[in-house]
């Protein structure tokens, strides 16, 4: 036992004495006439340190409107936006009339409410697909999407608060020897 002790410690050495080796073949000859070769070795050149940020530019087309796609559920929305008095139309219709319960209302306009451009854009959309609720969440992040495309600065406070992300929910399959995704047939007894 006292044999491999001894033995793990010279490979120890020997490991410790390879690293000093490679770290002064690393750093090369210094100069003897050069005093400053010392802090030469510790600066940082200048292809590591760090770019500046680049501004993103926004996307906005040619009639002054930004285009994105939302998604929530079987529901898919295609929404412009571009500066207004707030006026929300989908498929044609006022938010109002489509979105009847002021529950999906206040979901439409949750991304304007953390942004605190309520009133500043008009928003333009046609959804298909799902029920009322899913287009509503559709709507939703299309204009979380589009606010950030019109305004880059933006994408923070949406990000944060969860807007951007879609949500990938959806209806759980239906498995056979059941009558729905999990619920089983009746048991009987007799």
């Amino acid at each position: 036992m006292a044999e491999e002790t001894k033995t793990l410690a010279d490979l120890k050495d020997m490991v410790e004495e390879k690293a000093a080796q490679d770290a002064a073949e690393a750093e090369g000859p210094a100069p003897e006439g050069d005093a400053d070769a010392g802090e030469a070795a510790d600066a940082v050149p200048e292809a590591t340190q760090p770019e500046a940020p680049v501004a993103v530019e926004p996307q906005i087309d040619s009639l002054g409107r930004s285009y994105a796609t939302g998604k929530r559920k079987n529901a898919i929305a295609r929404v412009w936006i571009k500066p207004g008095p707030g006026k929300i139309t989908v498929n044609g219709r006022d938010q109002d009339t489509y979105f009847a319960r002021p529950v999906l209302r206040m979901i439409i306009n949750q991304p304007f409410g953390v942004t605190e451009r309520d009133g500043q854009y008009d928003v333009v959309c046609t959804v298909k697909g799902g029920g009322l609720s899913g287009q509503a969440g559709a709507v939703k992040h299309g204009i979380s999407k589009a606010l950030t495309y019109y305004e880059p600065a933006l994408r923070g406070a949406l990000k944060k608060e969860g807007f951007l992300t879609r949500d990938s929910r959806v209806v759980e399959r239906k498995k056979y020897g059941r009558k729905k995704a999990r619920r089983s047939f009746q048991f009987s007894k007799r």
